[in-house]
C-alpha cells in the first residue's frame, strides 16, 4: 500500500530544487505510443503524497500534496488519459534531503462493494514511489502525515457506485497539506506562480527524468561484486574485481555481476 510490491531502495535518486515541475507518467507496460495509459473504464481520482525517505514509507509520514477527483462526467483518470498519462506537481520548498513521492490512482469501476465483503470486487488502487533528492537550500519541514495502510477505510471514498451515483465523489484520506500552495495538473507543460518563500533559489527546471549528462572520467580502483560500475552520471571506478564483470542494468546503472 505504501510503495507497491518491491519496497526497496533503487540505485538512482532524481535531484530537484524547490519549485521544479515534476511530471509523472503512467502506462501499462512501456512508454511506447502504442501502450495505452489505463482502461477508460477505470474512472476515479488522481493523488500525490510525499514522505521523508528515511522513513522508508513506514508510519504516519505521508503528506498529501495534491488531489483531483474531477467530476462524474470528467474524472481525474479521464483527464490523465487525455494528457497521455502525464500529471505533475511542483517540488515544495523543503529542507535539503531525500524524499519519496507517491502518485496514486484510485479506480472505482468495481467499487460498488468493499473488497472486504467480496474479494472479487472492490476499489482498485495503483501507486508507486519515486525517489527524489531536494538540493535547494529551503528550511521547510513536513507536517504530520498518515500511514499506508491505515489512511483509508471502507467508507464513501472506497465504496462508491460509479454507475448509479450522480453525487460528488468524496475523496478518501487527509486533506492536502495547507502549507503547500503550488498545486498540480495534467500534461507536461505549464508554469507555477510561486508564492514568496516557496520558490527555488535559482531558476526552476522541468524535471521529468534524470538529466543525461556525460559522466566524468572515472576514478581509479576496482568495484566489488554486486557494486555499481557504470551508468549515466556515475563517476566511480568501472573495473570489477576478479570473478565479475560490469553489466548494464539500465542506462543509469551498471553492476559488477
Amino acid at each position: 500500500m505504501a510503495c507497491n510490491v518491491n519496497n526497496a531502495e533503487a540505485p538512482v535518486w532524481l535531484q530537484v530544487k524547490a519549485g521544479d515541475k515534476f511530471t509523472f507518467e503512467w502506462h501499462h507496460d512501456s512508454r511506447a505510443s502504442s501502450d495505452d495509459i489505463i482502461a477508460s473504464s477505470h474512472k476515479g481520482p488522481v493523488l500525490v503524497y510525499i514522505a521523508p525517505a528515511a522513513s522508508n514509507g513506514a508510519g504516519p509520514v505521508w503528506v498529501k500534496l495534491w488531489e483531483d477527483a474531477g467530476t462524474t462526467s470528467n474524472w481525474g483518470v479521464d483527464k490523465l488519459i487525455a494528457a497521455k498519462g502525464k500529471h505533475y506537481i511542483y517540488v515544495p520548498n523543503l529542507a535539503p534531503g531525500k524524499y519519496l513521492l507517491r502518485p496514486e490512482l484510485i479506480t472505482l469501476h468495481e467499487a460498488d462493494t468493499a473488497y472486504s465483503s467480496n474479494s472479487a470486487r472492490g476499489a482498485q488502487l495503483y501507486m508507486e514511489c519515486i525517489q527524489i533528492e531536494i538540493t535547494s537550500d529551503g528550511t521547510g519541514t513536513l507536517p504530520a502525515g498518515v500511514s499506508f495502510p491505515g489512511a483509508y477505510s471502507y467508507g464513501p471514498g472506497l465504496i462508491y457506485n460509479l454507475y448509479g451515483n450522480s453525487g460528488a465523489y468524496p475523496l478518501p484520506g487527509p486533506s492536502p497539506w495547507s502549507g503547500y500552495t503550488l498545486g498540480g495538473g495534467y500534461g507536461g507543460t505549464g508554469t507555477a506562480t510561486l508564492p514568496p518563500g516557496q520558490g527555488p533559489t535559482s531558476s526552476p527546471t522541468n524535471t521529468q527524468a534524470p538529466q543525461q549528462t556525460q559522466p566524468q572520467a572515472p576514478s581509479g580502483g576496482t568495484v566489488a561484486k554486486w557494486g555499481q560500475c557504470g551508468g549515466i552520471g556515475y563517476n566511480g571506478p568501472t573495473q570489477c574485481a576478479s570473478g565479475s564483470s560490469c553489466k548494464s542494468v539500465n542506462p543509469y546503472y551498471s553492476q559488477c555481476l
